[in-house]
């Protein structure tokens, strides 16, 4: 009999439920990916959308002042001016820029509260889909504006608005999907690798806005418009929402970190205020949680308010970050943009090594809450240093990225999907969505504060925003040093249990 070849014992090698559990996370990984990547371009096209053109007292030269004048009507383009798109040419450039960055979170932190709960009531799959199809058209409408010659700032608040809202079907559906397929046994490091999506989609974004910025700015948001709608089809196709939809069966496993949260571990249960309705097979299926009865769950609330800030920190970055970096290192958009991918390439280490140290440690809050306190420091010296030079400011890209996104990525993944399967559920898996989204939702009202913030201190110096960003990195501190204690008293109480 001949041997079989390579590739087929590879195959053969893994059964069917791992390679099913393999697929369902690189495709939600690429899904969530696409989000990122169309949301990334407006950051990029800034440093287009407003070009920092001379003075008139610089332009008219006294022994070119005759020849300027010449050809100034033949350099300007008809559907720009000479500093850049209007109306974000004029000197209120920051503000306008802030507006589009707030007109979309706003409406995405809204949304994120209704999505959960009307997530839970539908079918993932349909439910993504639609969502990833409305993304990629307000995404592309955003850059039509360029090729129809458009100039109303309401326009584009409009698609921004409009963009934010059905983006939030996002994070709860992959989030939900991937917390059904995988337990909680490695949970930390799986979504820590997992959850680099977000720093993936933000490098590849910046590198297909940045392709086009400087050339023709309009594809910078039609392509990624085409890419989450291509992507959206796919997830109609192949997404598989849960292991019973091919007659599979979940094990549950212990959590010693999220069972440290609970005030009585033997006793404590969440009510609930759900029914048991009757699916068309004749099983019972628990019904959607409510509101209130996931803001119960221990836990909740503190990893909420502590996204709140620490998103607040990391929107900030991902909308301005590219128009510091043209500011201080008085580079090109395009160049800008592309260094500016450093600081997601610092977030995806973040991420892995926080899910790594929280599931050999077993305490999440506890890692939040040491990485939290070595970005406060991190910020303070990228402020510093980035503006003695360029090697000085990748370094600081890469370290401030892992320290900031590492707390962000962890709470809304692992602790996210531990908050959202949590014993006291009492096996109830569809309030996963809910708990997802008060979560995130919580947390992008941060990253609705921070864009705007930043535009509006950022006139008075960039030293400003980041002594700004440091006192929100030490408010999200704060909001875990209850779950902190609680985890320290937890192993301490363990070691002496051992000891007896």
């Amino acid at each position: 009999m001949a041997q079989l070849p390579p590739g087929v014992r590879f195959i053969v090698l893994f059964t069917r439920d791992q390679w099913c559990r393999a697929f369902i996370f690189v495709l939600t990984f690429l899904l969530y990916a696409s989000f990122h990547l169309s949301r990334k371009p407006i950051s990029i096209v800034k440093g287009e959308l407003h070009k920092h053109c001379a003075s008139p007292s610089e332009v008219e030269l006294n022994s070119y002042k005759e020849y300027a004048i010449q050809i100034q009507p033949v350099k300007k383009l008809s559907n720009e001016s000479q500093c850049g798109w209007e109306p974000f040419d004029k000197n209120n450039y920051k503000q306008l820029l802030g507006a589009l960055d707030y007109s979309f979170l706003c409406a995405y932190a809204v949304g994120m509260y209704l999505s959960g709960i009307i997530g839970e009531r539908l079918p993932i799959r349909y439910y993504l889909t639609a969502g990833m199809l409305a993304s990629g058209l307000f995404t592309a409408m955003f850059g039509l504006g360029y090729f129809y010659n458009i100039h109303n700032l309401w326009f584009y608040m409009i698609a921004q608005i409009a963009n934010g809202l059905v983006q939030t079907t996002g994070w709860p559906s992959v989030v939900t999907c991937i917390g059904n397929w995988f337990g909680k046994g490695r949970r930390g490091l799986i979504m820590g690798i997992w959850n680099s999506h977000t720093s993936v989609g933000n490098i590849l974004g910046s590198l297909i806005a940045g392709y086009w910025v400087s050339t023709c700015w309009g594809l910078s948001f039609v392509v990624p418009g085409v890419v989450i709608a291509c992507l959206g089809i796919v997830c109609f196709l192949f997404l598989i929402e849960h292991p019973k939809d091919l007659s599979y069966s979940c094990k549950p496993s212990s959590d010693p970190a999220m069972q440290c949260l609970l005030p009585d571990r033997e006793n404590f249960t969440v009510p609930l205020n759900h029914n048991m309705a009757v699916n068309g097979e004749g099983g019972t299926r628990m019904s959607a949680i409510s509101f209130i009865g996931a803001l119960r769950i221990p836990g909740v609330i503190e990893f909420s308010l502590c996204l709140l800030f620490a998103k607040l920190v990391s929107y900030t970055f991902l909308f301005w970050l590219p128009l510091y970096i043209t500011n201080v290192e008085h580079l090109d958009a395009k160049r800008a943009g592309d260094l500016s991918t450093l600081f997601d390439v610092g977030g995806i280490f973040g991420g892995i090594l926080a899910g790594m140290i929280s599931d050999r440690l077993e305490k999440r809050a506890s890692t939040c809450g040491m990485m939290l306190l070595l970005a406060a420091p991190a910020l303070y010296m990228f402020s510093a240093i980035s503006k003695m030079g360029l090697e000085a400011t990748i370094v600081m890209l890469l370290i401030s990225g892992a320290l900031v996104n590492g707390p962000y990525a962890l709470i809304t993944t692992a602790v996210s999907a531990d908050l959202g399967t949590h014993k006291s559920l009492k096996g109830n898996a569809r309030a996963l969505s809910t708990v997802t989204a008060i979560i995130d939702g919580t947390g992008s009202v941060g990253a609705a504060l921070g864009p705007l913030l930043a535009g509006l201190i950022s006139p008075s110096g960039w030293n400003n925003v980041f002594y700004m960003l440091m006192v929100a990195d030490a408010c999200a501190l704060l909001f875990l040093l209850r779950l902190i204690r609680k985890e320290l008293q937890c192993k301490m109480d363990q070691t002496l249990f051992k000891e007896h």
